[in-house]
């Protein structure tokens, strides 16, 4: 079992900056993968960006290529999300997930799930 905990999500202008963070517990490491994604109003879920927990391996959608970047914080079991040069589009709300199937970009790869945290961005 894997428990994830967004945070950092909030009101931004366009063209500004937050950073959020998703905290695991429980077994990760090894082929597990995790990955942000978001929802806004009456869309589906769609891919933000992933992340191995053993290599360096990363992969993005390609409206957030050079804007967005995920790191993670092994010893602290920390993944995050910089967000840089916000858009309006980009208002949704944002999930944490984890899978052990290695990095993927769809969202039935991914087990566990963090309750999601809003991000706002006002033009």
């Amino acid at each position: 079992q894997v428990q994830l905990v967004e945070s950092g999500g909030g009101l931004v202008q366009a063209g500004g900056s937050l950073r959020l963070s998703c905290a695991a517990s429980g077994r990760t490491g090894g082929d597990y993968a995790m990955g942000w994604f978001r929802q806004a109003p009456g869309k589906e879920r769609e891919f933000v960006a992933a992340i191995r927990w053993s290599v360096d391996l990363t992969d993005y959608s390609d409206s957030v290529k050079g804007r967005f970047t995920i790191s993670r914080d092994n010893a602290k079991n920390m993944v995050y999300l910089q967000m840089n040069s916000l858009k309006p589009e980009d208002t949704a709300v944002y999930y944490c997930a984890a899978t052990n199937f290695g990095i993927s970009t769809v969202s039935p790869a991914y087990d566990y799930w963090g309750q999601g945290t809003q991000v706002t961005v006002s033009s």
